[in-house]
């Protein structure tokens, strides 16, 4: 039996390396439309998993703007595989890095390393890293008998949906587990997993009117912005805070000169659930406002869902896996939350796999913010480095119990 500090020690000494690789990677801007910078963070990638024995496989985005989606395999049984998952895109153009001065810094008063995608998520790149060299120097049976994929996305911050598609193919069976490496937030020693995101749907309320001469003939005209505020007003009543439901009006716009009666408006808005049946229960609620044979005095009302995202409800199975985090947590000192977030990842398209959990990567803060302010209010996206040991000892535990293998000696 291998003790808990060996294996924090062992991890504490790959360390450096890690974040050697995570600098590099965080070098190459890799916005999402950067097909280039994307294609050279996935390379950068399978050079830094090929030591481990992991065969790169590049397969080409549905979009032509985006870069290839990255899966590595060890091929080492035909047992269902244990599904690690990243993505190698940012939300940064290059010249915000430059307008912005955004770049890799490390902050040693602070623990903390800025960069873009330092936590969102190549630093849960480097934390899969350094969790599959734990296994494979402490737990070399259960690591070599794994089948494990490393499946990393090239548009997740579109969440473009063919990266589920080509992983669905590589998992025909579905996955021994679904694990996503996006950065976990913490409170001191407690850790968040989550184990739930809102699913999405996108939707565009048009009102069709009748143009008019605003001054001269007003009373022909049906305003198409004033039958638009109704239907809006009937969508906003989608809300329910009770259910974990919610409709947010994004956009509206409607009219072309003041001196014209509008013919035509639109909005655009989004609804989000945890619960699949709600997000039906608000597509339903929404297709009763439209009016398609509506008297010519008002205005006509079209409907139209533009796309989905899946929910990812919390269930049993998930529970199930999230209780060997929480014992993993527990013998390390700390503590797994188990936690719901609204936004999306990867994990609403993937669930469906497998059992899943997510927020597996390091901790840090502000994803998507390049900006810092001289007072400080502001401060750009960074990592916690101090998190990257203790959250892959957590993961290492988690799953040496979750696969069967527990190799290390517990605390007494």
């Amino acid at each position: 039996m291998i003790s808990i500090a060996e294996l924090q020690s062992y991890l504490a000494s790959v360390q450096p390396e890690a974040l050697q690789w995570l600098k590099r990677m965080v070098e190459i801007n890799s916005f999402t439309i950067n097909a280039d910078g994307v294609n050279r963070v996935g390379e950068l990638t399978a050079e830094c998993f090929s030591e481990l024995g992991f065969v790169p496989e590049f397969v080409e985005s549905e979009n032509p703007a985006h870069g290839r989606h990255l899966f590595l395999q060890r091929h080492t049984s035909t047992a269902k595989p244990v599904l690690l998952v990243t993505h190698l895109d940012t939300v940064f153009p290059p010249e915000e890095e430059l307008r912005n001065d955004f770049l890799w810094q490390e902050s040693l008063a602070e623990g903390r390393i800025y960069g873009p995608g330092t936590v969102d998520i190549k630093g849960g790149t480097v934390l899969i890293w350094m969790m599959l060299r734990a296994l494979r120097t402490h737990a070399p049976q259960l690591f070599e008998k794994t089948n494990w994929i490393i499946a990393a996305n090239s548009s997740e911050e579109v969440m473009s949906a063919d990266f589920a598609v080509r992983t669905r193919e590589r998992c025909p069976d579905g996955a021994r587990a679904v694990l996503v490496f996006e950065g976990g937030l913490r409170n001191g020693t407690d850790y968040q997993i989550v184990t739930a995101r809102k699913g999405r749907a996108e939707y565009r309320l048009t009102a069709q009117g009748r143009a008019a001469h605003a001054g001269s003939s007003h009373a022909e005209g049906v305003n198409a912005i004033v039958g638009l505020c109704a239907a809006v007003t009937g969508a906003a009543g989608v809300t329910d805070y009770t259910a974990d439901l919610t409709l947010n009006v994004g956009r509206i716009h409607g009219g072309t000169v003041l001196n014209r009666v509008p013919h035509e408006a639109f909005a655009e808005m989004e609804v989000r659930a945890y619960d699949p049946a709600e997000m039906v229960r608000a597509h339903e609620a929404l297709e009763l406002l439209a009016v398609k044979d509506a008297d010519t005095a008002n205005s006509q009302i079209a409907v139209e869902c533009l796309g989905t995202t899946p929910a990812w409800p919390d269930g049993e199975e998930t529970r199930r896996m999230f209780s060997h985090w929480a014992d993993a947590a527990s013998q390390l000192g700390l503590r797994a939350i188990a936690t719901s977030r609204g936004g999306l990842s990867d994990a609403n398209y993937l669930s469906g796999l497998g059992p899943t959990l997510d927020g597996l990567g390091p901790s840090g803060a502000n994803a998507h913010c390049s900006e810092r302010s001289l007072d400080g209010s502001k401060i750009p996206e960074y990592l916690d480095a101090d998190s990257l040991v203790p959250k892959a000892s957590m993961n290492v535990l988690a799953l040496c119990e979750l696969l069967g293998n527990d190799q290390f000696a517990r605390p007494r």
